[in-house]
């Protein structure tokens, strides 16, 4: 009898029970020894106490519905049956994706987390950055995408990291609203500067042809998840590069959005 041919029956079980152990230990880890709350330093055992849970997500904001830009009653602007707002300069030139959904502005406390999700690798705050998305979209009247992809960072940030940012929110989110997820369905082809040191000119040519696709997205609504926005170049050239490919429909899930460009 061949030794691969051989079953060790018992195998599975002890690993499943195991694993269970290891389970149930991590949560006995987390009751008995809570942490702080990532905004206001309380104790918690999630990464943000109720209070500050309840308080910060639910910031009363009228945003384009393109480009999820913060608007003054004034600025309201609607396009022929369309019954959602926008900005005067999507409508005047319309980016290359179709709807952004963020949850809040980028500012004190909330730009805490993504701060400490993007450069301390603080991975839990995706999951909250996720778990307020899907909720955000529940309460939305978009369509549910086909996939969704994180915005990609390049190879060489991507080494320099060790890990990206955009798909600590991305996958959870995706198994929140059931759709398939895909961590290298774009890849990021150019190494670019960092768009906040940039002016908005100079962020839309930085961006120019930095994405390729490698899989088919003909037909497809595609979401793109980030964790910030600022003027929205980044996006608009990955929503360029999917149309391009054929896709049907790109819709941004961004964490937090500048208030200005």
């Amino acid at each position: 009898m061949k030794a691969d041919s051989i079953r060790l029956p018992f195998r599975t079980p002890v690993t499943a029970r195991a694993r269970g152990f290891a389970s149930a230990a991590k949560r006995l880890v987390a009751c008995a020894l809570p942490s702080q709350c990532a905004l206001c330093g309380n104790l918690s055992q999630a990464l943000l106490c109720d209070g500050c849970d309840a308080q910060y997500w639910n910031e009363p904001r009228l945003r384009c519905a393109t480009c999820a830009l913060p608007l003054a009653a004034s600025a309201m602007r609607r396009e022929r049956e369309d019954l959602r707002v926008h900005c005067a300069a999507c409508l005047e030139a319309p980016p290359a994706f179709n709807d952004t959904l963020a949850l809040a502005d980028y500012r004190a406390p909330l730009d805490t987390l993504a701060v400490e999700l993007k450069f301390r690798a603080r991975l839990a705050a995706g999951e909250a950055f996720a778990r307020h998305l899907h909720a955000r979209f529940e309460d939305s009247d978009l369509p549910a995408p086909d996939v969704i992809v994180p915005m990609p960072l390049s190879r060489e940030r991507l080494i320099a990291r060790g890990y990206n940012q955009a798909w600590a929110i991305a996958r959870p989110l995706a198994r929140m609203m059931r759709v398939p997820a895909h961590a290298s369905m774009i890849a990021r082809v150019r190494h670019t500067s960092a768009q906040s040191r940039l002016d908005r000119e100079t962020r839309r040519r930085n961006v120019a042809s930095a994405f390729a696709v490698s899989r088919d997205v003909r037909g497809t609504h595609v979401g793109v998840v980030d964790d910030v926005m600022t003027s929205g170049a980044t996006l608009d050239a990955l929503a360029r590069t999917l149309k391009l490919a054929g896709a049907r429909r790109v819709s941004n899930f961004v964490a937090l959005r500048t208030p200005k460009d």
